[in-house]
């Protein structure tokens, strides 16, 4: 017997979702992984170094879950509750937490670092990424691009400007790694199936990630909350497409 739409949508109103690990969707949604396996490119490469940083970690989940973290490890993050989580994962591991407000400049030394990694960064100050790292040294990050899982947001929101639909596209990225004086080694796009089977995944999404649909609240869009619930019951689960790039960017030597 399927839960009633009151039912999904407190269960996923109440649930706590500090951090960055969107494991209580298992078995509610799905999301297309990317072919090039970012933590695990990530791992391989931190495991080659002398000093790293990892900007906006969220709460430290993809950070530590790699094998072989490097000497000096450093990472930063803006949302308080989040460094807090961070904090507890990450310096058992040997890595040291800072708080960051994500504005200019990065709290360390020019050429402090042999990489700096980011997943799904927010903003990306890549004059500073250019200012820390040592010659040689290596930006590999995975970003959100274009659009991403807009069939959600504009279920909610409707059709949304060109102008917004481009936003985060990886030609802008190129050039403005380009401008901060970073060579683009790699650049590597994927559009990805993801799959909500509930209504309290959707909840779920958008609380977590605020910037979708941003003042989201359940009340707010109850209506089309009990709109969407019956659409699944009716036809299965709600499809849209994540998009992510891969860009790798190094300082000449």
């Amino acid at each position: 017997m399927s839960r009633t739409f009151d039912d999904l949508v407190a269960e996923a109103a109440a649930v706590p979702v500090d951090g960055w690990d969107f494991s209580w969707l298992d078995g509610r949604a799905d999301e297309q992984r990317p072919s090039w396996g970012y933590q695990r490119t990530m791992g391989e490469r931190l495991a080659r170094v002398t000093a790293a940083l990892d900007v906006q970690t969220g709460g430290g989940e993809v950070l530590a879950g790699v094998p072989k973290l490097p000497p000096v490890m450093v990472a930063t993050e803006s949302w308080p509750p989040n460094v807090a989580r961070a904090t507890r994962l990450l310096h058992p591991l040997g890595a040291v937490v800072v708080a960051d407000t994500d504005e200019p400049p990065l709290p360390f030394a020019d050429e402090a670092f042999d990489l700096v990694t980011s997943r799904h960064p927010v903003t990306v100050r890549w004059r500073e990424i250019a200012r820390v790292l040592r010659p040689g040294g290596t930006y590999l990050a995975q970003h959100v691009g274009p659009a991403s899982v807009f069939e959600l947001v504009e279920y909610f929101l409707g059709p949304q400007p060109e102008e917004v639909r481009r936003g985060r596209h990886p030609d802008d990225a190129r050039r403005e790694a380009s401008a901060a004086g970073l060579e683009v080694v790699d650049l590597r796009f994927e559009s990805l199936r993801v799959e909500f089977r509930d209504v309290g995944a959707v909840v779920y999404f958008l609380r977590k990630v605020i910037w979708m649909v941003p003042g989201f609240t359940v009340e707010g869009y109850r209506d089309r909350l009990r709109e969407l619930h019956a659409r699944i019951e009716a036809e299965g689960p709600f499809v849209a497409h994540s998009t992510r790039y891969l860009i790798e960017a190094r300082k000449p030597g």
